[in-house]
């Protein structure tokens, strides 16, 4: 028997069923309703987003994928805050967000660290501003450098780690406030597929060991899959929720998973989807040739 909510290429397991009745039974996190962005220019509006409808419930994660060009990071930047909408809702635990706050933690791709600050005192940064004793935000600080595994590190300067230790020490500072949410925009996108792979094991080894809900931002397919609950999958122009799927491959996930049916086929739907086939062309259209020709015409390659 296929699950209603789920996609219709792939029957799921009783498992895998049980863990989203389950999830869609916890309180909702974040709320968007009719989400709308639109900007000025000089040759008239330009539509960003469009009706933009979702829930997420508490310690669910949520990756949103889609071509270039279709609002994924104006999305997010509006539930951080950063960025106004021009219509619809943006409700965090049934409240509207107005703008940047510590219930929303935020990493972006690029590290974003205080080069002149020690990793210890990049963690510590924002809860000292928001009036928190240096005592009270070192120790804190210690306590999330050790979630992340870099309690060594915490004299080092960001220019003595790694790309992904640096990311590392990015997600500390965004969840040492203990946000409700945390908002990630292709974290790992700067990093070699090595790295990449270690980020995205440390990244649910963290989220299991927390109570934090996560929308992460990616244009990686895989890493999609391996990441997610559900996937919100966007079109392009105007950015428009084009299908939210279900991720069918069981927890705790691993490496070897890849090559798993679930894992292929959730794939190949969202391969379909971002990228679909080209129509094939009319044998009785006109074919324009080549204006302009650079090489030789003796020296044809076909």
């Amino acid at each position: 028997m296929k699950h209603p909510q789920l996609p219709s290429y792939l029957d799921q397991s009783e498992t895998v069923r049980d863990r989203f009745a389950r999830l869609k039974q916890r309180d909702v996190v974040l709320e968007v309703k009719d989400l709308g962005k639109v900007y000025k220019s000089t040759k008239g509006d330009v539509t960003a987003l469009k009706g933009i409808n979702f829930k997420t419930h508490r310690r669910e994660f949520v990756c949103v994928l889609g071509p270039s060009g279709c609002g994924k990071s104006t999305l997010i930047r509006i539930l951080a805050g950063l960025e106004s909408h021009t219509s619809g809702d943006v409700l965090l635990d049934g409240k509207p967000v107005t703008g940047p706050g510590r219930d929303r933690g935020m990493v972006f791709q690029g590290y974003t660290l205080f080069p002149w600050l020690t990793v210890k005192k990049n963690v510590m940064f924002g809860l000292e501003m928001n009036g928190t004793s240096a005592f009270e935000a070192g120790r804190e600080a210690e306590l999330w450098l050790e979630l992340v595994g870099l309690e060594r590190f915490a004299n080092a300067y960001p220019h003595e780690l790694s790309g992904g230790m640096k990311q590392r020490v990015a997600i500390a500072r965004a969840l040492v406030n203990q946000p409700r949410i945390l908002l990630m925009d292709e974290p790992f996108g700067a990093l070699d597929a090595q790295s990449r792979a270690r980020m995205q094991a440390h990244l649910l080894e963290i989220w299991r060991n927390i109570d934090i809900t996560i929308l992460f931002i990616t244009h990686d397919l895989d890493e999609a899959i391996f990441l997610a609950d559900r996937i919100l999958v966007l079109k392009a122009h105007p950015g428009e929720v084009q299908e939210l799927i279900e991720v069918p491959v069981p927890r705790p996930r691993h490496a070897n998973q890849s090559t798993s049916p679930e894992f292929l086929a959730t794939k190949a739907r969202l391969e379909a989807l971002i990228h679909p086939p080209e129509p094939e062309p009319d044998p009785d259209a006109e074919v324009k040739p080549h204006m302009i020709r650079f090489v030789n015409v003796a020296d044809n390659v076909e």
